[in-house]
């Protein structure tokens, strides 16, 4: 696990001052090792890499690393779980025992097509000196992050925003696309970023650059897989518990103390139980708990440990702890996002206990229907009559529940009932926003916003043949899996666990696994209990305690925080970000003294999305590009 910085510069300027000021803003993401490298025949490219060593800690592991005959030069963040396999395929003179080898050898041996062999969770570039190109390639879910700057003669690419705004090549200019994005999903969906012209690779996809060609390419979709499923339940039950074990065991693989994160859910008990099952050494296990019983899930989490046997570390923090964290969790945050910051919490005393590397629980509710909105969304399905019905007469039962029971779910319910019919490429992107366009356009003196970016991807996929053919929960789980979870959950989980410089590696997100659940009927699979088919996959692993239990998640009192001890942080930031000329005041303050007013209608969650934006910007120093302050003042004039 690492950290990945190159300028492709066709100019033929000398930029390695440049890569080594971005190594440096992103030296948390390595601190064993660092490189810079440049092309001495042409200055064209220059490569950086900050290292964490988790797969063959000796030197011979230093990147930019490069092949035995020159011609390849590699930078690589995260893990490939199968190179030792894949390794015994290559005529190769190896020189370490790196993973890293292993792609420059597969790539020499096979070429780009090598990515299609790889299992494992990588961003990565490679020069080829001979043909004079670059290759930039990301995993299929996009648990690695890898973003990009282009202009007329060059390409600038890293691990991180921060690193890239630290090249000196790139305006921070605010995208007012992926502003409207952020304020309807509290993130901006790749490939934008919040930055104009600085994008996200896809995930699954490649693009090979040279002085004339950029060609990007998908390599790997969900639903597009040959496997075959099992016909009958006890089947597919076996053949799950056997994709997981072995997702498991593969993600074991490290030269470095690792352990797991255990919240006592379902689904992190379920990888700390396999892990015990597996190692020949007690499990390290962390849980973030609270004395306020109805803040922590530290008794479940103890009954897994002591279940498994494993050597577990409960951090207790009183509430004031969590505030005081706060300001950092948020300065570390390199692409903003309203979550996260629980993450931080357990990262740092994971990492404070001596582990480099820890197991994840992440991807287990995307993937097994484990949230209400599944249920929610094929309640809607079934009862698709309900959708036909005459606009007016749905909508005016909205507007009464609206009314006389004011609550973001109401204001939902009024956006469902006034549509045509509820197909899921409308019901889903509305229940996962968080503020409502009318909102948005309060905030921004808008009559018209720009594309819902999750409705236009769902419409994308609605026209392919094999995801039509999906069961209709596994139709959300892919929706789930390519916007939430990448977006929200595996950026917070990359930029908060490698504040601390630790590796979280993620079981659920096998895509073995991922291909073969996508597959299982709806018959088998529909949540009558949490995550029935996870559950019984597993037999008796769980404790009953933890199958039975209410889920929780990781609850603090923010609606109590925001109103006193963090009041005057948010009411700074608040302001200062209804100051800025691409906001309408008069809407953000709305929004803030509805909050402060209790109005159901304003959760904690959406106040804080506010907070959280400005602060980023703060941070960063981004300001409104000069098309929106010139769009802000023609709106005013209107």
């Amino acid at each position: 696990m690492c950290g990945i910085n190159g300028i492709i510069d066709f100019s033929l300027q000398n930029n390695m001052h440049r890569v080594a000021a971005m190594n440096k803003a992103m030296a948390h993401r390595g601190q064993n090792d660092e490189g810079v490298w440049k092309d001495e025949t042409t200055n064209s490219v220059t490569l950086g890499h900050r290292r964490l060593s988790i797969i063959d800690l000796s030197n011979a592991g230093h990147q930019p690393m490069h092949s035995h005959d020159g011609r390849y030069v590699l930078v690589f963040n995260g893990e490939i779980y199968n190179y030792k396999a894949l390794k015994k395929q290559l005529d190769y003179p190896f020189k370490s025992d790196s993973d890293s080898e292993v792609i420059l050898a597969a790539f020499a041996q096979w070429g780009i097509d090598c990515i299609k062999k790889f299992e494992g969770m990588f961003a990565f570039a490679i020069w080829d000196n001979l043909e004079k190109k670059i290759f930039l390639v990301r995993d299929r879910l996009g648990i690695k992050p890898l973003y990009y700057y282009r202009d007329e003669n060059k390409y600038v690419f890293s691990s991180e925003m921060r690193s890239l705004l630290a090249s000196g090549f790139i305006p921070k200019n605010l995208d007012h696309h992926g502003l409207e994005d952020f304020l309807r999903y509290q993130t901006v969906h790749a490939p934008r970023t919040m930055i104009e012209n600085v994008c996200m690779l896809l995930p699954a996809h490649y693009v090979e650059i040279s002085e004339t060609e950029w060609i990007e390419k998908c390599y790997w979709q969900a639903h597009h897989t040959e496997q075959k499923i099992g016909t009958t339940y006890k089947k597919i039950k076996k053949d799950i518990y056997n994709r997981l074990n072995e997702a498991v065991e593969k993600r074991l693989v490290a030269d470095v103390p690792f352990g797991a994160f255990l919240s006592g859910g379902i689904d992190s008990s379920i990888v700390v139980g396999l892990m015990s099952q597996m190692s020949n050494q007690k499990v390290k296990t962390f849980c973030v708990s609270f004395d306020e019983e109805e803040f922590s899930e530290a008794k479940y989490a103890h009954l897994v440990a002591d279940k498994f046997g494993t050597e577990h570390h409960d951090i207790r923090l009183k509430p004031n702890d969590f505030l005081d964290i706060i300001p950092k969790a948020l300065s570390a945050m390199d692409h903003p996002s309203g979550d996260g910051i629980n993450t931080y919490i357990v990262s740092k005393v994971t990492k404070n206990a001596g582990i480099d590397m820890a197991l994840s629980g992440l991807g287990g509710d995307e993937l097994f229907a484990g949230y209400d909105l599944f249920t929610m969304l094929n309640k809607f399905n079934n009862n698709k009559w309900i959708g036909k019905l005459p606009v007016f007469l749905k909508s005016n039962v909205g507007r009464l529940r609206q009314k006389y029971r004011p609550s973001v779910a109401s204001d939902k319910l009024f956006g469902l009932l006034s549509q045509k019919d509820w197909k899921l490429d409308y019901t889903y992107p509305l229940i996962r926003q968080v503020f409502l366009d009318e909102r948005i356009k309060s905030f921004l003196r808008k009559d018209e916003l720009t594309e819902n970016r999750v409705r236009t991807a769902f419409k994308g996929l609605a026209r392919q043949k094999d995801f039509k053919n999906l069961p209709f929960l596994s139709q959300i789980s892919v929706a789930e899996l390519f916007t939430y979870l990448q977006n929200i959950l595996l950026r917070d989980a990359d930029q908060m666990s490698m504040a601390h410089t630790l590796e979280i590696r993620v079981p659920f997100l096998d895509h073995k696994l991922i291909e073969y659940v996508l597959q299982v009927p709806d018959s088998f699979k529909y949540p009558h209990s949490p995550k029935k088919l996870l559950v019984d996959s597993v037999g008796d692993l769980l404790p009953a305690e933890v199958v039975n239990r209410q889920k929780m998640g990781f609850t603090l009192p923010w609606q109590i925080w925001l109103k006193n001890e963090l009041f005057d942080f948010c009411d700074e930031r608040v302001q200062s970000l209804a100051s800025r000329p691409e906001f309408n005041e008069e809407g953000i303050m709305n929004v803030w003294k509805q909050f402060l007013d209790n109005d159901p209608r304003v959760s904690w969650a959406r106040v804080w999305n506010l907070v959280v934006l400005e602060n980023w910007l703060q941070e960063h120093q981004i300001s409104a590009s000069p098309t929106s302050i010139i769009s802000s003042f023609d709106s005013n004039l209107v």
